[in-house]
């Protein structure tokens, strides 16, 4: 049985108010990870300043319209 098929089969056997537990601890589990990740790419790519740069000009060229 694989580390993953074990972790599967503990989560299923959990009772209610466990369970509840774990999927609040993997949710901010989740949402670090992917804060950090985001932090992560956005200093090493530059990306979001691309997209940003992009984004501005659009606008000063009347090129956008209001939401």
């Amino acid at each position: 049985m694989s580390k993953l098929e074990k972790i599967e089969e503990s989560v299923a056997s959990l009772d209610s108010e466990d369970f509840a537990a774990f999927s609040r601890w993997f949710e901010l589990l989740q949402a670090k990870r992917w804060d950090e990740a985001f932090d992560r790419d956005a200093r090493a790519s530059g990306k979001l300043s691309e997209l940003a740069d992009e984004a501005l000009a659009e606008h000063r060229a009347g090129r956008t319209r209001q939401l």
